[in-house]
């Protein structure tokens, strides 16, 4: 049976590495220090970003792959799982930990900002990928991290630690920007795949028989993570997919209004909608109209 470490404290991780806690809610870790890390399977109590220095080679994005030399980061948040419990163990390995607890950011601005930054629950197939000059700033802002839990803990080290915190955040919220723009022809066969999706789904009758396409499920289909494929969708169409969704369903409902043989509630039914008023709503709001109006004003 598969065991999992739970992890409520950034001294319990220490400990399991065999490395010195400076301070109790924060902490930088140079992996290199470390002669091995035995694998198993962790349970974060804590947010935790890995820097990890190696030669990326063929790595899986969704069902396809590419090549990257680039160093990747991964995020983990609260309550995430990660790891395996195989026996085995990473020799001589290479990067730094970034570990800080949810307490950490109480009474600091950046506690009202961390569930903004998506890519937390981004898969690990999702990573970002930096670039040289990248890499320099983020190892750059790790060091001044590192550099303040070597003081002693003040009154200031909490908000200094959390502003330095927020700053990397920023900055890879514009490298996953970036790393969108760069990939463009990946970035292009998953829109293409999520406009024919939501096509399919109402071209076939599903939305008559399961409702309404979510965005978990488009997600699911793509095989990606919920949040990275609402970013990417927004990034490349400028409207987030539930947007697009509501536009498509809204174009579909002007399609069965202009041939005049259905009224507003099995056109509701036919697309899915449990309640007619659903559908009202949705439309009013993208056109401006009622159904029943926007068919007075065409007809």
């Amino acid at each position: 049976m598969s065991t999992t470490i739970k992890l409520d404290t950034i001294e319990k991780y220490n400990r399991l590495l065999g490395t010195e806690t400076l301070h109790p809610l924060v902490g930088v870790t140079d992996l290199s220090k470390l002669t091995s890390i035995k694998h198993c399977r962790k349970e974060f109590g804590f947010y935790c970003i890995y820097y990890k220095e190696l030669e990326c080679g063929t790595i899986q994005y969704g069902r396809s792959k590419y090549d990257y030399q680039e160093g990747t980061l991964l995020f983990i948040s609260p309550g995430q799982i990660a790891g395996t419990d195989d026996g085995g163990e990473t020799l001589n390995p290479k990067g730094l930990a970034l570990m800080f607890h949810p307490d950490l950011l109480y009474g600091t601005p950046l506690a009202r900002r961390i569930k903004d930054y998506t890519f937390f629950s981004y898969d690990s197939n999702e990573a970002l990928h930096m670039s040289e000059r990248e890499k320099r700033i983020i190892l750059n802002c790790f060091h001044d991290i590192s550099e303040e839990l070597e003081h002693a803990i003040d009154k200031h080290t909490k908000q200094i630690v959390a502003s330095s915190i927020e700053t990397l955040l920023n900055y890879w919220t514009r490298f996953y920007e970036r790393q969108f723009i760069t990939r463009e022809i990946p970035n292009k066969s998953v829109l293409s795949r999520f406009e024919n999706l939501i096509r399919e789904w109402f071209e076939s009758g599903k939305a008559k028989n399961y409702g309404l396409p979510t965005v978990q499920m488009c997600a699911n289909e793509i095989c990606l993570s919920p949040n990275y494929f609402g970013d990417l969708i927004k990034k490349e169409l400028g409207k987030t997919a539930q947007e697009y969704i509501q536009l498509y369903v809204v174009g579909k409902a002007k399609e069965l209004i202009a041939e005049n043989e259905m009224n507003v509630s099995e056109i509701a039914y036919e697309l899915g909608f449990k309640y007619p008023h659903h559908l009202t709503r949705i439309f009013k709001k993208v056109t401006g109209l009622t159904p029943n109006e926007f068919r007075s004003k065409a007809g």
